[in-house]
């Protein structure tokens, strides 16, 4: 029945590809999104920003709001995955 079932299911196999591919890159995505060195990373930048004048003290602090807040989702996020990965 698996044959005839891959012969049937044939025409669709771009389709199947397609979100496959799809999957991958939304595992990568959220991978990266949750990854604390990331968020670090980013909120280094951000310091970096504010020191060179590049954004005002306002800007700097809505941003890091928002980098604190997504570290401490990486954080829950990855404690509910086994993950491993220390915030």
């Amino acid at each position: 029945m698996g044959l005839i079932s891959e012969v049937l299911l044939l025409p669709f196999a771009p389709v199947r590809g397609s979100a496959w591919a799809i999957k991958q890159v939304f595992q990568e995505a959220e991978r990266i999104y949750y990854d604390p060195a990331t968020v670090r990373a980013e909120l280094a930048r951000l310091e970096q920003q504010l020191e060179a004048g590049e954004i005002t003290e306002e800007e700097f602090d809505r941003q890091e709001d928002d980098l604190l807040d997504r570290l401490e989702e990486a954080s829950r996020h990855n404690a509910g995955t086994g993950n491993g990965t220390t915030p």
